[in-house]
């Protein structure tokens, strides 16, 4: 295989696949598929696009790796959680050590500072065999309810997690997330600055619109939309208005676009419309990227965060999207539209990294 180009996904659950879809992700995608024929216990079973053998296929050799245990605040809620902190703490726990056996298998790496991103790029820009070569991953939380105290959230720190999204789906122990409203309770706010003094990014997604705002203002360190498209093209609380873009891009931000296809067009109907009779294709991906660089007027703020395998698989992507793999078709499709070679190579890697640079020291 020969030397391929870099590609940084801002947002993949590969721990939540391998421990809770139980699926081996060092394994062939094609052998997870069929291993899974059959079995209709989680709506994407058999049509997964993530395996660490597909990213590195496609160039995906440096990611935003994801812990997620969400705390259950109802127990009618259509999104699943944990009972209480301390099972959502363990099942994080669990998650790291799934990252650290992976390491020890040569299969990734952690990137913790500065230093670890240097040596990992200069190892996957000088490899002639990305197919042998560990993916590099940097540790975020995606929603903080497993955040028992203070005292957790610096032994997390300690043990390299280096971005959180403080929500996920609905209200959350700290702040409110997507089908909730409401801004920051006493413990978030106290959350955000204990963040702000450990050195963490702040990922904004999933924020509701009043925690956004008020994160914002409350926040002083560096701050991403790890997986969040445009409600200018999808109107849905879910994404961003431009509004909270441009604040976001005056803030020095990286909007990474998410892959899930009800948020790349409107009027998708959840177990009723399907990529074929959306039309959907990476096309209509291409377009929530293009919205934030034409709203910022330049190519700097935009990335991928495709949030692939993220409880849904190619059942609901694009229909010219087969696996992780095909992320490497995105430059192409940007190059068409008149982006210039280094502004697709920001999009596609580059301004993550730039972010983490900054971030990092």
């Amino acid at each position: 295989m020969k030397n391929t180009p870099l590609i940084f996904d801002a947002h993949l659950d590969l721990a939540m696949n391998a421990l809770e879809w139980n699926r081996d992700l060092t394994r062939p995608l094609i052998d997870l598929r069929s291993s899974e024929a059959g079995k209709n216990d989680k709506p994407d079973r058999s049509k997964g696009t993530v395996s660490l053998p597909e990213m590195r296929r496609g160039g995906v050799g440096l990611c935003v790796a994801t812990l997620i245990a969400r705390v259950e605040h109802n127990a009618y809620s259509p999104v699943e959680g944990w009972r209480s902190q301390h099972q959502a703490w363990a099942q994080t726990q669990g998650q790291l050590a799934w990252y650290k056996a992976m390491e020890e298998a040569g299969e990734m790496v952690q990137i913790r500072d500065l230093a670890g991103l240097e040596s990992h790029l200069a190892l996957w820009h000088s490899t002639s065999a990305p197919e042998s070569t560990p993916v590099g991953f940097l540790l975020s939380l995606e929603g903080a309810d497993s955040i028992r105290s203070p005292a957790h959230l610096e032994r997390a720190w300690s043990q390299g997690l280096r971005a959180i999204g403080p929500a996920h789906y609905g209200p959350g122990v700290y702040a409110n997330g997507t089908d909730s409203s409401g801004g920051f309770n006493a413990k978030g706010r106290e959350l955000l600055k204990e963040m702000d003094r450990l050195g963490f990014i702040l990922d904004v997604t999933h924020l509701c619109d009043e925690c956004f705002w008020e994160a914002l203002e409350l926040f002083q360190g560096p701050l991403w939309a790890s997986h969040q498209n445009c409600r200018a093209l999808v109107p849905h609380m879910r994404q961003f208005s431009d509004e909270q873009l441009k604040a976001l891009i005056a803030r020095g931000a990286v909007i990474g676009a998410a892959l899930d296809a009800w948020m790349l067009v409107p009027g998708w109907i959840r177990g009723k419309t399907t990529p074929g009779s959306a039309g959907l294709i990476l096309e209509n991906y291409v377009d929530h990227i293009d919205h934030v660089c034409q709203l910022a007027g330049n190519s700097r703020h935009a990335g991928i965060g495709s949030d692939l395998d993220g409880a849904f698989g190619f059942e609901q992507t694009p229909c010219d999207l087969n696996t992780i793999a095909d992320l490497a078709r995105v430059a192409g499709l940007l190059s068409a539209r008149g982006y210039k070679p280094a502004e697709v190579d920001g999009i596609t890697q580059g301004n993550f990294i730039q972010f983490l640079k900054c971030s990092l020291k």
